[in-house]
């Protein structure tokens, strides 16, 4: 796989094994990971790090061949959404901090050419999200609107 913003091709990574069902030696019930997912949710912890906490901690190795739901999918049924998708707050927690950092060294182009390919990235996600109907088709991203959504 190539990489995004460089004209060189990238390392592989890593691949989960090909598993179609759910092992045996999990011992909690779909409903019990359900549970468990809106409570780390709830104590405010990302997507990612739920299903990292599921692994490492309950030995749960993935939440949808243990319960057929993603955990998108889990938080959305027992409703607990984001205004913007998860994803896309973490690259504009990222820009924001960017921006912070350029308007205390504003000779800093090398952080200034990271801000560009952060905000790139932003606008490439909204045209998806603006796709899939998960944000509306009139949102445009600039770094005020993500300092006021963000924090």
């Amino acid at each position: 796989m190539a990489r995004m913003h460089a004209r060189r091709k990238g390392s592989s990574g890593s691949h989960r094994p090909v598993v179609s069902k759910n092992p045996d030696w999990v011992e909690l019930s779909p409903e019990d990971i359900e549970q468990k997912v809106v409570s780390l949710s709830k104590s405010g912890y990302s997507m990612p790090m739920i299903g990292i906490i599921l692994r490492d901690s309950y030995g749960i190795p993935d939440v949808k061949l243990a319960t057929g739901k993603s955990v998108k999918r889990i938080l959305a049924e027992n409703g607990i959404t984001w205004k913007i998708p998860e994803d896309m707050a973490f690259l504009m927690k990222k820009a924001i901090n960017l921006d912070k950092h350029l308007k205390e060294n504003p000779k800093d182009t090398a952080n200034r050419r990271g801000m560009q390919l952060v905000e790139v990235r932003i606008r490439r996600l909204s045209k998806y999200y603006k796709r899939t109907g998960e944000l509306p088709d009139k949102w445009k991203y600039s770094i005020n609107r993500a300092e006021l959504e963000i924090k």
